[in-house]
């Protein structure tokens, strides 16, 4: 292979598959890359696609560019190997989302009907899915994904077929019900029967994010965000007298975490933007 065109600057996607394809080969290759395969690279992926939420969900704006490019690699890396074993290589990748796109927007390129609201045109889109699929309701909701997320997906798929809770008031029912059996599970069963009773909990929890319109994933990174926050401040203020957390105690600590928390609702009149 010319590696100009790898050294080149200038030269966007088709750069980015040469690098690809030279790091990969088996005579002069990267040993590392050359080595790797679809489960070894799959955490990556994963890791990287969540770094790209993570620089959103920061409004870190100057990084996102960076971290699309990290996800963008990820895909040319699967497609680079997928074309060495014959399998599908960029351009099909390629190819096969703009076709489900055209397909999946008769509105836009067929004789659908555009005046719709956001939400018509999301049902019909679930619709096209579900005849694409022609299987078991639940099929195709990925196992790699989080759990949470994952889901919030098995629920959705099995309320569009009427299997759901009709009110909000019933999840919390049944909420409840789910956390007396995790107390009673923790005191007279074994290990094995308390985490089942908490994963039937937080099963349930992740319905009532959904009954409620909630995204459990967000809400669950925005409160481990908080948490972190208002701990710092805790080893923020002890560390203002010489100390850290281990020569604290819970209700100095608990003292100094109320405090960030009033700090955080008091309003700044000096920030005028």
């Amino acid at each position: 292979m010319d590696d100009d065109i790898c050294t080149r600057p200038g030269g966007g996607l088709p750069r980015l598959l040469a690098i690809m394809e030279r790091l990969r080969d088996p005579e002069t290759g990267c040993p590392w890359d050359i080595e790797q395969d679809f489960a070894s690279i799959a955490p990556y992926t994963i890791e990287e696609a969540y770094e790209v939420a993570d620089a959103i969900e920061r409004g870190a704006w100057d990084e996102l560019e960076g971290e699309l490019g990290d996800l963008l690699l990820q895909v040319v890396y699967h497609a680079r190997m997928g074309e060495q074993e014959g399998r599908f290589d960029f351009h099909s990748i390629a190819e096969r989302v703009a076709q489900k796109m055209v397909d999946r927007h008769p509105h836009i390129w067929g004789d659908g009907d555009r005046d719709k609201s956001a939400e018509q045109q999301v049902a019909d889109w679930e619709a096209t899915k579900a005849q694409e699929r022609k299987g078991r309701t639940l099929d195709g909701v990925a196992l790699g994904l989080p759990a949470l997320l994952r889901a919030v997906k098995l629920q959705n798929r099995a309320a569009r077929v009427g299997f759901d809770w009709p009110e909000t008031i019933a999840v919390l029912d049944k909420l409840r019900e789910e956390a007396a059996e995790l107390v009673e599970a923790k005191d007279t069963l074994s290990q094995d029967a308390v985490t089942e009773e908490m994963g039937d909990l937080l099963f349930v929890v992740a319905n009532l994010a959904r009954h409620l319109d909630v995204d459990p994933e967000a809400a669950l990174r925005a409160a481990n965000t908080k948490f972190t926050r208002r701990f710092e401040a805790i080893e923020d203020a002890l560390a203002a007298e010489g100390r850290g957390p281990a020569q604290s105690d819970l209700a100095e600590m608990d003292r100094l975490w109320d405090a960030a928390k009033r700090a955080e609702k008091i309003p700044d009149h000096n920030n005028r933007d």
